[in-house]
């Protein structure tokens, strides 16, 4: 598989599971840009001992945990939580800033699991990623999911 195909078949999942992490559209689009590079640079070192999608988000979530560590160490200013306006008939975009936000709001490892969960990564994949056995990770996708609930509940996402 050259270069191209893997920024083709991969682009758009790396870009969802950097969104999960930092939940800012432009930030996200950087650390899928620099995600690309590193792949480019690093392609000819890919020993195919573990599939390429397994590489490829390793190198995903690595970019955005430095990212994240770069900016809790410049970080000057207390965040404001995040809410949206009054309840109106949401959009697709809206619902899935909300999902962002909600996942944004996770522990790191959290994030991780769940944002490639939602790429439709098998859960052993998902285990060989973040370091955990099989059983954890199937543990850790149903807390963070009744987590998740309990957020779209309180906004009204499910009544």
């Amino acid at each position: 598989m050259d270069f191209e195909e893997i920024y083709m078949q991969y682009s758009p999942q790396v870009f969802r599971v950097c969104m999960g992490y930092i939940n800012d559209y432009e930030h996200a689009r950087d650390l899928t840009q620099e995600t690309f590079i590193a792949i480019w640079q690093n392609l000819s070192s890919f020993k195919n001992q573990s599939k390429i999608s397994t590489w490829i988000f390793r190198i995903a979530t690595n970019n955005c945990l430095r990212a994240i560590e770069r900016s809790q160490r410049t970080k000057t200013t207390t965040e404001l939580p995040f809410h949206l306006p009054a309840p109106h008939e949401e959009t697709q975009e809206e619902k899935l800033a909300f999902l962002y936000s909600c996942v944004s709001e996770l522990e790191e490892t959290d994030r991780i699991i769940i944002s490639l969960l939602l790429e439709d990564l098998p859960q052993a994949e998902i285990a060989a990623i973040v370091g955990l056995s099989d059983v954890n990770v199937r543990v850790k996708i149903h807390r963070i999911k009744d987590k998740l609930a309990i957020k779209f509940k309180e906004h009204g996402q499910f009544n």
